[in-house]
């Protein structure tokens, strides 16, 4: 069960350079916890509705809209805002720096799918920071998972992914599609864009339909939330999301003593569970949940992730100043 609705007891907008302000939050006991939720994406903002996640009698739950999204400033919502600056590594950046302002020695680091890979990342470049981590629908950034995505799911919905390469120009398509409708999305004509944002965000759709309950997302949200979302996945995503010098696999070795739980959806077409699984067998601290009815998100996922939030504060508290 989720918690009750509550409002930021403090908020405000972090200034880190380079024309950046990030807006953050924190919610629940001032005196409590340390928890700092990563929301996925990348560019899906952090919602109010994820305070209901923790016990706002332990935690203090801090909660922010990465670069260039929610209520961030300025939104990646055209080819004029500078995405030279929006990288995992200014991601990283922003998180130690939203950290020290706030007094914070450490915390427990929480995310869903973009969200998990920028966790590992950041636990893994700051494990001294990092008290525990729990993870839903488990990504790790690996071009081999946002190729899956743009390529290999054609195996399921060939038609739909004929539709969805269409929009790139025909020497691009057996490229990194990620990368080619970044390009389209920097194209002046609006038109064009306009065709990939909604290309995109169909696909979208597609490919998460598989699981039980599943419903229209992306191609639910407004116009300029959906332009934002796809500018900056497109970005990250041909990019490598930017981990290409630091793999997450490759460096399990750094956060293999920080105790952590791994929740994912077996009917996770879109992010399958091998993920998981290969992170869970690189992790001796960590502990995976399967949900049998589950996909890339959903209510029972939802609840094991309060469960496992709860269990987390018992574990970690006697350690965290």
């Amino acid at each position: 069960m989720r918690y009750p609705a509550i409002e930021p007891y403090a908020s405000g907008h972090l200034e880190p350079g380079d024309g950046q302000e990030i807006y953050w939050e924190t919610s629940g006991n001032p005196e409590g916890l340390p928890v700092v939720y990563l929301h996925g994406g990348p560019g899906s903002g952090a919602r109010p509705s994820m305070r209901e996640i923790f016990d706002p009698a332990v935690y203090r739950a801090v909660l922010f809209d990465q670069r260039g999204c929610g209520r961030s400033r300025p939104l990646a919502e055209h080819a004029g805002v500078d995405l030279s600056v929006n990288t995992t590594a200014h991601l990283l950046r922003d998180l130690e720096a939203l950290r020290t302002s706030l007094g914070i020695d450490r915390w427990v680091v929480t995310g869903v799918s973009w969200g998990s890979s920028l966790a590992l990342a950041y636990a893994q470049a700051h494990p001294d920071r990092v008290a525990g981590i729990v993870l839903m629908a488990v990504t790790a950034g690996r071009r081999r998972e946002t190729e899956w995505i743009t390529r290999g799911m054609r195996r399921l919905f060939p038609r739909e992914w004929e539709e969805f390469a269409a929009v790139v120009p025909p020497g691009e398509r057996d490229g990194d599609l990620a990368a080619a409708y970044a390009r389209r999305l920097g194209d002046p004509d609006p038109a064009v864009v306009a065709t990939a944002v909604q290309a995109w965000c169909v696909w979208e759709d597609t490919h998460t339909s598989l699981a039980p309950n599943a419903g229209p997302h992306y191609t639910l949200k407004p116009p300029l939330e959906q332009q934002v979302s796809v500018r900056l996945i497109t970005h990250y995503w041909g990019n490598g999301c930017f981990l290409d010098d630091r793999p997450v696999l490759e460096n399990m070795h750094r956060i293999a003593h920080i105790p952590s739980v791994l929740i994912h959806g077996r009917w996770d077409v879109s992010s399958p569970l091998d993920t998981a699984w290969d992170l869970h067998r690189a992790w001796p601290a960590s502990r995976l949940v399967v949900i049998g009815d589950e996909g890339h998100g959903g209510e029972a996922m939802m609840q094991e992730w309060i469960r496992a939030l709860d269990e987390m504060a018992g574990t970690v508290s006697q350690t965290v100043s």
